[in-house]
């Protein structure tokens, strides 16, 4: 039987993060001090209360039933977490929605809201579950850049009137991933603006909200005037709380928007296993004390990191939050043939820019998820 896949598996074939698996683990076969910074996985543990309550809950008999479209105290406890942190008032009832994790969250999303055709407007470089959605809908993106010479932001204002009236989504990541820029009270206002003039829905993606390096914290696109009017924000408790494997996370704001994606969500599955839930709970409502160790941890990580690439003659993004480095190399060499010349000679795994957009071609992305040692260690075989 010859076996065929459809026209639209066109757009999910095998990639780079494929490639950079396969070549990763070849040579960690050979060299037990290989140094993996290309996945952006925690390897910070989940804190010891919320392991002990996800195997309380496991324990149960009665735990292993659908959940459907969960716990109704999951979304209390994403409410008062909202209110405690970002001081956002969020109807757990009709202005909370849990995912399977953010990526099952976003990649569906554009289904509920786009015709094939429609416009996506998005950045270059970005977060690849982006694209995976605007495909999987049939719509079609517009790609904003992410230039160094604009701190990295993308540039509202240059967007032609004319993908303005066709846009149905503007799809935003603060910090970001891959480059960890963040927005300014000014960005957002002008963004929310926009979005109201030519009525387009924002996506915020705000993974990496709980990773900043400063004593202020990173600015929650619902806190700005006029925010849910025309805004829904995704975040997860993967990379903050260190649940990544266990995928959990939600989706908050625009009530109408919220209801429109529950419809679709109501036919896509049957609900997180509620024992996951019930971790997820204990890590919202004892946030500030977990994410404050998160904080210092990456923190010194990044200024660790930074000031060593620096010294190398790298040229790195400035940034105050996210769990990445985004960094342009001085070899003259293409950024995919970089990469694998440092995993097959150096040991050392990082993410070639141009896998997240054109515009990242000359960069790699670094992920903070070692520990300083290591990185140290990283930074001498970058020197060698």
């Amino acid at each position: 039987m010859n076996i065929k896949a459809s026209e639209r598996m066109k757009n999910f074939e095998s990639g780079i993060f494929s490639r950079l698996k396969t070549a990763v683990e070849k040579r960690k076969l050979t060299d037990q001090s290989f140094i993996d910074l290309s996945l952006g996985t925690p390897d910070i543990s989940p804190v010891e209360k919320v392991r002990a309550k996800l195997a309380e809950e496991s324990l149960k008999e009665t735990s292993y039933g659908y959940t459907l479209g969960g716990l109704s105290r999951f979304n209390e406890a994403v409410s008062n977490y909202y209110k405690r942190v970002n001081n956002v008032n969020v109807d757990a009832e009709s202005e909370v929605l849990q995912t399977m994790g953010s990526q099952e969250g976003l990649v569906h999303l554009p289904l509920a809201f786009c015709n094939p055709g429609d416009i996506v407007i998005t950045t270059n470089p970005a977060y690849l579950a982006y694209d995976a959605g605007i495909k999987l809908a049939g719509a079609e993106s517009y790609e904003l850049p992410l230039l160094k010479e604009n701190d990295y932001l993308p540039q509202i204002k240059d967007i032609p009137e004319s993908i303005a009236k066709k846009a149905k989504l503007l799809i935003l990541n603060f910090p970001g991933n891959p480059v960890p820029a963040t927005a300014t009270k000014e960005f957002l206002t002008e963004v929310i603006a926009f979005a109201k003039k030519y009525n387009i829905l924002i996506l915020h993606d705000a993974a990496y909200s709980e990773f900043y390096y400063t004593n202020e914290p990173v600015i929650n696109i619902l806190t700005m005037p006029g925010a849910k009017d025309v805004c829904i924000e995704t975040n997860s408790l993967s990379k903050s709380f260190s649940l990544a494997g266990a995928r959990i996370a939600y989706f908050v704001g625009n009530k109408q928007a919220i209801q429109i994606l529950k419809n679709l969500k109501s036919n896509l599955d049957y609900g997180v296993f509620s024992p996951i839930q019930e971790a997820a709970i204990v890590a919202l409502d004892n946030a500030e004390e977990i994410t404050e160790h998160v904080r210092r941890v990456f923190s010194e990580r990044y200024d660790v990191m930074s000031t060593g690439l620096k010294e190398l003659g790298w040229s790195v993004a400035p940034s105050t939050s996210g769990m990445f480095l985004w960094a342009e190399y001085p070899e003259a060499i293409a950024d995919e043939t970089f990469v694998f010349k440092l995993i097959e000679e150096k040991g050392i795994a990082l993410v070639p820019g141009s896998a997240f957009g054109s515009e990242g071609k000359g960069y790699v992305r670094i992920a903070l998820v070692q520990e300083k040692e290591l990185l140290k260690k990283a930074l001498k075989k970058l020197a060698n």
